[in-house]
């Protein structure tokens, strides 16, 4: 990358997003840049074996972050990826949040017994909602200890289709104070996803070393160029193959790939 990511990916305000800014950007990255963004998710509940093990040889093909793998396949991954530099991560009290928090502790010590390094953790929606602060932070804390313990990294899905914005301002709150590594928009399970005013939100209620992670239907190259620009460090993404490729061709001078699926009003939900 040319230039330090503070300076590639200062945040920005919705309004920012030109096709000029975001040029400027493609500009700036690396292939590798970009695959570093990439969590490669694979937490469809119908999802076989074969399509498992394609999607973890996908992730050392093109040498992203992590896969984001059921926590049944972890230890499946973990083997597949040995020596690739793909991490291996898996969800915690997914999708809804509201397991107990000793369920959440059990869940987090196997997987990493199975060779998780990535917890990304649902919070305890409810509770946030009904004002319970304290609980919600002593949950994710609970997590976060057991994972930092073994190295691991800890990323705190609020889940913002069902929350107003003070409560995802708190929820960016307790999350950092309870020590977790990255904030993250959503399940991808939820009527929707990452928004841009949601990222530029979460973004300018954490400190900078609080990562945040847009998840949720970033499917192409100019959707994570975008919420990167808005200071996002990781995205969940399935799309990856077709993100890269792209990627590879616009640097090599072709037109940039259309969009799939891309209907009209749906500019900043991926």
């Amino acid at each position: 990358m040319t230039g330090s990511w503070a300076e590639v990916a200062a945040p920005r305000t919705p309004g920012e997003l030109t096709a000029e800014l975001l040029a400027d950007l493609l500009g700036r990255l690396t292939e590798r840049d970009v695959a570093l963004t990439i969590d490669h998710s694979l937490l469809r509940p119908e999802l076989d074996d074969a399509f498992i093990a394609d999607g973890c040889r996908l992730a050392a093909e093109y040498r992203v972050a992590s896969v984001c793998v059921r926590p049944a396949d972890v230890a499946r991954a973990a083997e597949l990826l040995a020596g690739s530099g793909v991490a291996v991560g898996t969800t915690i009290g997914f999708p809804h949040g509201n397991h107990r928090t000793e369920t959440k502790v059990v869940e987090a010590r196997r997987a990493l017994a199975d060779g998780a390094t990535e917890l990304d953790m649902v919070l305890q929606i409810g509770a946030l909602r009904s004002g319970r602060d304290a609980d919600v932070e002593a949950d994710i804390a609970a997590v976060v200890e057991v994972a930092h313990a073994a190295g691991a990294i800890v990323k705190v899905i609020f889940e913002n289709a069902y929350l107003r914005d003070e409560e995802k301002v708190r929820a960016c709150r307790l999350a950092e104070a309870a020590g977790a590594d990255f904030v993250k928009t959503s399940t991808g399970f939820a009527p929707s996803g990452a928004t841009h005013a949601d990222l530029a939100l979460m973004r300018a209620s954490t400190s900078p070393h609080v990562q945040v992670k847009a998840a949720g239907g970033v499917r192409t190259l100019d959707a994570l160029l975008a919420v990167m620009a808005l200071g996002v460090t990781r995205i969940g993404a399935t799309a990856t193959k077709a993100i890269i490729d792209d990627f590879r061709a616009r640097k090599a001078g072709a037109a940039p790939a259309a969009a799939p699926g891309a209907a009209a009003g749906h500019k900043e939900a991926y």
